[in-house]
C-alpha cells in the first residue's frame, strides 16, 4: 500500500468572513435657529445624502466585490525520496503549495507515510502517521508546523476479535480447510489481535477528537474509529467499526457536511476511491455514486476551499501523479481530476487542513 491518508484531517470548514462594519462619524451640531435655504445649499444637501447612500452600499456586506476570507491550507506529506521524513507545505488557495520545512520532522524510529494534520484547541498542531511497525499508529505535536516533539507509538488494543476481515490474509488462526485470519470476504476474523494499523486520519466532531484507521488481523483492512478520552491525546477509546463500508477498504477519511457524514475510502479490491454517506460517524453507511476519479488512485484527503468548494485529493501511485477534483455542489458531483501543480511526482499521500490565516 501506497502511504495514502489526510485532513482536516478531520477537515475545519472555512467560517463565513465577518460582516463589515460600517464606522459612522460624531453627529452634527444642528443650530435650532430658522435657517433659509437657497436652490445651491439644496443641491449641496441633497449629493452630500446620496453619496453618503452610496457609500453604505458600497460596504454593505455580501456586496460581489468583497474579497474572499484568507486562509491558509497546511499539507505534510512524504515524499518519493524518503518515506522517513516528513515534509510541510502550505497555500492560500488549496493548489499551489509552497514548503514551509522539507524533513520537518524524523521519528525516532519507523517510518512517517499517510501523516494527517490537525490543530488543537490548545493551539498546537498534530499529525498522525503510519508507523510500519505492525499494530501501532504514531503521533507528534508542534507550535509552529516547523519544529515537532514526538509523542511515541500507540499500539491499538488486542481488542478486536469477530473484527470483519477477509480469507487472504497470513492469519495464525484460522478455520479448517482456509487461511488467514477469516475463512471467507466480510466473513468474522478469528484472530484477537490487530497485525497492522495504517492510514490514520483525525476526524474532530464537536468537541470530540477521533481518529480513523484501517485495521488487519491478517486480512484485509477495515475502517475503525477510535475516540481521544483526554485532551493529551494520549489515550483513546478501542477501536469501533465503521458499519456499513466493510472489509477490503484502507484509507478512509470523514468530513460532515451539515447532518450528514461523507466517507471517502479505497476499495482494496477494485483499487478506486468509493464515496459513502451516515447520519452517524460510525455508520451504517451507505454508497452513494463516487466521481468520476480513475482507478489505482488511493490516500484521499478531502477539504472546504475559500469559495465554499469542496476538494478531494488523489495519489494515482502507480502514475507518480498527485490529482485534485472540485464539487461545487455539496460532494453529489465532482469536476474531472487535474494535475496538482508543483507537488506532482514528489509528494506522497498527504493530509491536508485549513484555518484562517
Amino acid at each position: 500500500m501506497s502511504a495514502a491518508r489526510a485532513a482536516d484531517i478531520s477537515v475545519t470548514e472555512p467560517s463565513a468572513a465577518p460582516a463589515a462594519k460600517v464606522t459612522h462619524g460624531a453627529p452634527a451640531v444642528m443650530d435650532t435657529a430658522p435657517v433659509m435655504l437657497t436652490k445651491r445649499t439644496c443641491f449641496s444637501a441633497i449629493s452630500m445624502v446620496m453619496l453618503a447612500v452610496a457609500g453604505l452600499l458600497v460596504a454593505t456586506p455580501g456586496n460581489s466585490g468583497a474579497a474572499p476570507p484568507a486562509w491558509r491550507y497546511t499539507m505534510v506529506a512524504f515524499s518519493n525520496v524518503s518515506d522517513r521524513d516528513m515534509d510541510v507545505y502550505e497555500s492560500g488557495d488549496g493548489t499551489g503549495f509552497q514548503p514551509v520545512g522539507l524533513s520537518a520532522f524524523r521519528p525516532q524510529s519507523g517510518l512517517v507515510r499517510d501523516p494527517s494534520i490537525f490543530r488543537n484547541t490548545d493551539g498546537l498542531y498534530y499529525v498522525t502517521y503510519t508507523t510500519g511497525g505492525g499494530a501501532s499508529i504514531g503521533f507528534a505535536r508542534s507550535s509552529d508546523r516547523i519544529n515537532w516533539t514526538p509523542m511515541g507509538n500507540y499500539p491499538v488494543p488486542f481488542c478486536c476479535a469477530f473484527m470483519p476481515g477477509t480469507g487472504d490474509g497470513t492469519g495464525s488462526t484460522s478455520p479448517p480447510g482456509f487461511s488467514g485470519s477469516a475463512g471467507f470476504k466480510d466473513g468474522p476474523s478469528l484472530s484477537p489481535f490487530v497485525t497492522k494499523a495504517w492510514a490514520p486520519e483525525w476526524f474532530v466532531d464537536g468537541d470530540r477528537v477521533n481518529v480513523i484507521l484501517s485495521l488487519s488481523t491478517g486480512g484485509g483492512f477495515v475502517p475503525y474509529l477510535m475516540t481521544a478520552l483526554e485532551p493529551s491525546l494520549r489515550l483513546w477509546s478501542p477501536p469501533v467499526p465503521l458499519a456499513g463500508i466493510g472489509a477490503d477498504h484502507i484509507d478512509t477519511t470523514v468530513v460532515k457536511v451539515g447532518s450528514t457524514y461523507h466517507a471517502f475510502t479505497k476499495n482494496e479490491t477494485k483499487k478506486f476511491v468509493e464515496h459513502a454517506v451516515a447520519s452517524s460517524v460510525t455508520g451504517p453507511y451507505s454508497f452513494v455514486p463516487p466521481g468520476n476519479w480513475g482507478s489505482l488512485v488511493e490516500g484521499p484527503a478531502v477539504v472546504q476551499l475559500p469559495n465554499g468548494a469542496w476538494r478531494i485529493y488523489l495519489d494515482a501511485y502507480t502514475e507518480g501523479k498527485y490529482l485534485y477534483s472540485d464539487s461545487t455542489d455539496g460532494l453529489r458531483t465532482w469536476s474531472p481530476v487535474q494535475e496538482l501543480p508543483g507537488l506532482s511526482g514528489t509528494a506522497r499521500h498527504f493530509g491536508v487542513m485549513a484555518e484562517p490565516a
